[in-house]
Parts: structure tokens; C-alpha cells; sequence
């Protein structure tokens, strides 16, 4: 391999796209990323859209920044690959014009999923694809024929979005099993399109992709790809696949019996295992992995990084001018000051996203209580900053608890990537609420790595991206428990176990609203 030989990742997440710049040997060379927001359609209740014109500006500037700022020739980067958000998917007419999109968030086929559940299709769905109607496209196609009948009609091409973004650059209509097992719509067994499910979706199988696996060449960026990116028309793109299990495969996770928490917008919480395991209980669900022959059983913490988003945007602008003064970074800052405050934020408690219940997944009214109101430097926004962190380590711990009941096996380390993983207290506050060692990779963004190695087995660099990943796995560090903190944080999360649902009743007697409900709840 040529020192000068580089490869490009591209990853729409739920809450920003971003362009990675890998070497060769798998060494990050530049990243630039882009935030968004996916907005309801007007008069429509529970519904996101997926601007794909709106989006795909974004992610062709990032893929410009990242080539000007890396001062990189576009002749240097032998291939591309994408891995994006799943569940989200998007739906194009014979020209292959988009006419509909969604992301995951779409919750708009309440009606359609509480149908499917009362006839028994949900279960016999959930028994075969591995994952509940409530965010998969089974309702979603049976609302949009009943409420958008003329797009229906036109539906040519489906496809999930990280198959949108290589559909972007080069044309081609394909999915793998990853991305394409997220749309509900697969029998996971066999790691490709489920007829029985197509039927109950009124679908025509011949409007589904074709299924290959990562690493696969589908195409070349096309010149009108080539002048929006940046990129050299001709280009290789190569299929990548679903983020979280890309994530996995950037870490050289595909053997069964290891824990992983990829932190972004939602938090993953998974264990591969080397059969299709469903969730008996329906709290969580299973999809294909990248890697062959293995599949990937998951909790999701719903939100647990976009809260912190907001928490940062709404409260925080005495915060973001101080770091912007100390040209420091805000999360840095706020991190460094909640590390001052106690285990338990000195009695102030975040209610934000519920344990897993894929079957029925309701959340209560997101807020904090325990308020002090007679010692206000005691209970401000540091002790909310610092509840926002606790919480999510509390659903990662009820999540790691789910995952050991299903596949039979306790994880004895935990691997934290993605946003989460670059302070320095929100893996300790992890690492004390699981009495877990937490590792730390030293590519965090072992998503975007995860489609660059797929990137390079289509060029040609390498023959195995598992067998490479493992090669190139390094962590950075591993966070101890500390044996106080975690006594006290045992004692926390058993305290927040029995918050929840007393604030999940007022949510659900109608009195605030939730922070996001499951189709079909």
C-alpha cells in the first residue's frame, strides 16, 4: 500500500453527516462534519422528514471541506463508502427522483403500527425480522398508501439512507444486510428481503435493491457526483452499511461475548452474537452484522447524545463564550466543571430516555427533578450537565443487564466509542455505574473507520476489513471503576429504576409530553 492512498467515509447520522478522510493504514487524516435537524411535515402528527436535497448539500460540503482542509488531491482517494443512520429510508420514482424520506425518528404510522399489533402481523414481523413495527417501514408503507396514494403508486426504487448517499454518487440502487435488515423487512435468518413481509408492506418485490455485502464496488462517482463532492468522477463506491454495526467492525468487534456502547445521538448498547437471537420479551432487537454469519442484538438509548445537544444549546451560552474566549472546546469546559460535583449531582436526577422496550417503547416527559431550591449553587445547570451523563448511564446499565439475559453471557469489559468517549467524565461515570472497565479505541470514530475499511477491500487494499480491523484496533485507555463511585452508583441507578415509571405515568395520563413515543403506544 502507497503511503499516499486514502480512503473516504461517509456517514449521515441522526444528528449531523460528517466526511472522514482515512489513511491507507487506517489513521484518520481529516474529518469535517456538519449538524442537522430533521423536521416534521406540516400538519402531519409524529412525522420527520429527510431533506435529501437539504442533506446531501451538507454532505457534499463536508466531503469538499475535508479534501481542501487535508490539502488532499482528489487522485489520492481510491474509494468511497457510506454508513448512515438506519430505519430511515428513502423512496424514488422510476426516474430515480427521491419522492419521499424519512429518518428513524418517523413516528407518523401510529395508526397503521397499532393495526398491525392488534392482528398479530407485529409479532409474526418482530419473530422474523428481529426488530418491532415502531420505527420500520411495514407501517410506514401502509401509511403512505393510505395518505399519499400517489406516491405510492410511483415507489420504483426503496432503499435505506446510507443506500440514498451511494445511490448520490454513483447511481446505483443496492443495499447489505445491515442497512437493508433495519428496515424491518428482512427474515435476518437468511440475511435478505422476507417475501411474507414485503406482502404485508403491498409491495411489488421487484422495488427492493439488490442485497451484497460490505465492501462491495457498485459504481464509480458519477461527473455530476464528482462536481457537487469534489471527488474524481470514476471513483470506486463501495457499499459500506449500517452505522452501528460499521462502528462494531471499525473496532474489530465480530466474535460473539463482547459489550459495546457506540455514544452518538442515540447510544447503541450491543453484543454480537453468531445466531439470529430474538429477544423472547421484545425489549430488544436484532439485526444482521456486517462481518458474515453473525448478527447483532441491541438496546438503544433513545436521544441520550441529542440531549446532551440540547442541554448545550438552550443553557449553556455563558459556557460556549468561555470556551470560545479560551478557544477551548464547550463540552471540555462543562465536563470540567461537573466533575466537581458528587455522584448524584448533588440529588438532581435527568429523566430522558427509557430502557429498551421494542414492543412498547414509551418515554417519559424529558426534565430533571430533586432540586434543592434553598441552595442554588447546589442545583444549577452543572448538576443538570452531570444528571444528563448519569442518565445515560443508567440505560446503558439496565441495557447491559437486558443483553445478558438474552445471549446468557456477563461482559467483563465494555468498549465506548463515538461522540461520548472523548471527555473524560462521561467514561468514568459509565464505567462506575457498570463496576466495568471501560476501553477506550483511539479512533473514535470507529463508524466512519468501519466504512473506510469496507472502502478499502473494494479498492482492492485489503482482502478481509474484519481481519484488518483487528489489526488496526488501538485503544487509547481504559477507565477503572472506582470502587466508592460505584457502590453509590448502584444504589443511584436502583433509585432512577424506581423514578421512572411514576414519571412515566403522568406522561401517559396525558398531563406533558413524552419525549418520544413508539408508533403503535
Amino acid at each position: 500500500m502507497s503511503g499516499d492512498e486514502q480512503l473516504l467515509a461517509i456517514d449521515a447520522g441522526t444528528g449531523s453527516a460528517r466526511a472522514v478522510l482515512f489513511s491507507a493504514g487506517g489513521e484518520q487524516v481529516g474529518i469535517s462534519q456538519r449538524e442537522y435537524f430533521h423536521l416534521p411535515q406540516p400538519g402531519v402528527d409524529g412525522s420527520r422528514v429527510f431533506d435529501t436535497t437539504g442533506n446531501w448539500e451538507l454532505i457534499a460540503g463536508c466531503v469538499r471541506t475535508v479534501l481542501a482542509e487535508t490539502g488532499t488531491d482528489a487522485s489520492a482517494i481510491k474509494a468511497v463508502a457510506a454508513t448512515s443512520l438506519r430505519e430511515g429510508m428513502v423512496l424514488y420514482d422510476a426516474g430515480g427522483r427521491e419522492i419521499w424520506a424519512c429518518p428513524n425518528s418517523d413516528g407518523r404510522a401510529g395508526a397503521e403500527s397499532a393495526e398491525l399489533v392488534r392482528s398479530g402481523l407485529a409479532q409474526e414481523i418482530y419473530d422474523q425480522a428481529g426488530d418491532w413495527v415502531s420505527i420500520t417501514s411495514p407501517p410506514r408503507f401502509r401509511w403512505i398508501a393510505r395518505h399519499q396514494p400517489d406516491v405510492f403508486a410511483q415507489v420504483a426504487h426503496v432503499g435505506m439512507i446510507g443506500d440514498w448517499i451511494v445511490n448520490r454518487l454513483s447511481g446505483a440502487f443496492v443495499t447489505d444486510p445491515s442497512l437493508g435488515s433495519s428496515s424491518g423487512m428482512f427474515d435476518i435468518s437468511r440475511r435478505d428481503w422476507s417475501d411474507r413481509i414485503v406482502e404485508i408492506c403491498g409491495l411489488d418485490r421487484g422495488v427492493l435493491p439488490p442485497v451484497v455485502d460490505p465492501g462491495t464496488v457498485v459504481g464509480e462517482v458519477t461527473g455530476a457526483a464528482a462536481t457537487q463532492t469534489g471527488l474524481r468522477a470514476g471513483t470506486p463506491v463501495v457499499v459500506g452499511g449500517g452505522d452501528t454495526q460499521l462502528a462494531l467492525l471499525g473496532l474489530g468487534v465480530s466474535e460473539p461475548g463482547r459489550f459495546t456502547i457506540v455514544g452518538g445521538t442515540y447510544w447503541q448498547h450491543t453484543a454480537i452474537v453468531g445466531e439470529p437471537l430474538i429477544d423472547p420479551e421484545g425489549r430488544l432487537k436484532t439485526a444482521c452484522h456486517a462481518a458474515r454469519d453473525r448478527w447483532m442484538i441491541e438496546g438503544v438509548g433513545f436521544y441520550s447524545g441529542l440531549v446532551m445537544r440540547w442541554f448545550r444549546d438552550a443553557f449553556c451560552e455563558l459556557e460556549a463564550a468561555e470556551a470560545q474566549r479560551d478557544h477551548a472546546d464547550v463540552y471540555e469546559l462543562l465536563e470540567r466543571k461537573a466533575a466537581t460535583r458528587p455522584p448524584g449531582s448533588n440529588g438532581v436526577v435527568g429523566l430522558f430516555s427509557n430502557l429498551m422496550q421494542s414492543n412498547h417503547w414509551v418515554h417519559a416527559a424529558p426534565g430533571f427533578v430533586g432540586f434543592d431550591v434553598e441552595d442554588p449553587p447546589r442545583a444549577g445547570r452543572i448538576e443538570c450537565f452531570r444528571a444528563i451523563e448519569e442518565a445515560a448511564a443508567y440505560v446503558s446499565r439496565g441495557h447491559l443487564e437486558f443483553i445478558a439475559d438474552v445471549t446468557g453471557t456477563e461482559p467483563r469489559e465494555v468498549v465506548l466509542c463515538g461522540g461520548a468517549s472523548s471527555g473524560q467524565l462521561w467514561p468514568q461515570i459509565v464505567a462506575d455505574t457498570l463496576g466495568l472497565p471501560v476501553r477506550i479505541p483511539v479512533v473514535r470514530e470507529s463508524t466512519a473507520l468501519g466504512a473506510a475499511l469496507c472502502a478499502g477491500v473494494g479498492a482492492g487494499l485489503y482482502d478481509d476489513a474484519a481481519a484488518v480491523a483487528r489489526s488496526l484496533t488501538r485503544f487509547a485507555r481504559t477507565v477503572e471503576p472506582e470502587s466508592d463511585a460505584h457502590q453509590e452508583y448502584d444504589r443511584l441507578y436502583r433509585q432512577w429504576v424506581a423514578l421512572y415509571p411514576r414519571a412515566l405515568k403522568m406522561t401517559a395520563a396525558g398531563a406533558l409530553r413524552p419525549l418520544w413515543r413508539a408508533a403503535g403506544t
